[in-house]
């Protein structure tokens, strides 16, 4: 069976739109699966949730999430660009944003290792910079780019096979990189200071990660649009290291959690025919609201109190 075009698949969802899902959830999980786009939707969601969760952990660690943010505002200029020159969107995605990490990661310097202020300041002028790009871009651009609010706000419409072996790919190279630095970089982003003391090399471990952070974003923008980003690399890191303080139970559960948000999200777009960008970040959101609820709670000097006293008895 052919994979429906995207108009095709924007009249399925827009059918089922207006019914909703039903109360029957394996028949639901049935009508979702029954169309190629959407299985393509579900394992392109998966993959990129399971990268974003662990890239995302270790960004959440580094206190790099404005870092992160800028590199995912670079679809923006990189898309246009590159549809400027006659490129496709995504091409764009990742060559402006793995740039806009080497300029952050080479012009915060080794005075930005130790001055996290100096590393914003630098990050947030690549940010600016990025953003006119784009409005330049779009200006000299005299086609008609119809799919904007795509771009921004992210769609599971046509998703292709192979753009899911792309994304694959992608995902296989970024967490292959990761892994070979993964201890070093974990020692460095907890103490950075005794980590270069003890001579690891941490301006070229920082360089690094925001090359492999640049391919993360580029490809999640590809799901939630430039804007909403966040929402799978933030979110599931953040409350993963809410519940739990384990490193590699931290890691499976952001990783978990991003493609049960990602799942999700997908879902309620398909039944409910709104920007998946939308309904991904609305449930990673409620996810983090609840864990912090949770947390707050726990931590309460009342159920301290008590749960001190029964360890006691």
């Amino acid at each position: 069976m052919r994979p429906p075009t995207t108009v095709t698949a924007m009249l399925i969802t827009s059918s089922l739109a207006a019914a909703g899902p039903s109360l029957n959830p394996i028949a639901d999980y049935r009508e979702l699966t029954s169309y190629p786009f959407m299985v393509n939707a579900l394992e392109a969601g998966a993959i990129v949730a399971a990268m974003a969760g662990v890239i995302g952990w270790f960004m959440v660690l580094r206190r790099q999430a404005f870092a992160g943010h800028t590199l995912s505002l670079m679809a923006f200029p990189g898309a246009t660009g590159a549809l400027l020159i006659g490129l496709s969107a995504a091409a764009g995605y990742f060559v402006l944003s793995g740039l806009a990490a080497l300029v952050i990661g080479l012009g915060a310097g080794a005075q930005a290792q130790a001055d996290r202020g100096q590393e914003s300041a630098n990050t947030g002028t690549v940010q600016a910079f990025g953003l006119a790009c784009g409005f330049l871009f779009l200006s000299l651009y005299h086609g008609v780019l119809a799919n904007y609010e795509t771009l921004l706000f992210g769609s599971f419409l046509g998703i292709t096979g192979g753009q899911v072996l792309t994304l694959a790919l992608v995902a296989v190279v970024a967490l292959g990189l990761l892994a070979l630095g993964g201890r070093p970089l974990l020692f460095a982003s907890i103490d950075e200071g005794v980590a270069r003391a003890r001579g690891v090399p941490t301006r070229a471990l920082s360089l690094g990660f925001l090359l492999v952070l640049g391919l993360a974003v580029a490809e999640t923008a590809q799901i939630t649009g430039a804007l909403l980003v966040f929402a799978l690399l933030v979110a599931p890191a953040a409350t993963a290291q809410l519940i739990t303080s384990r490193i590699a139970l931290g890691l499976a559960l952001s990783v978990v959690l991003g493609v049960l948000i990602a799942w999700a999200g997908l879902a309620l777009a398909y039944f409910y025919d709104y920007p998946v960008g939308f309904y991904i970040t609305s449930v990673a959101f409620s996810t983090y609201v609840l864990a912090r609820l949770a947390r707050a709670l726990l931590d309460h000097p009342s159920v301290l109190r008590a749960r001190a006293r029964t360890a006691e008895a």
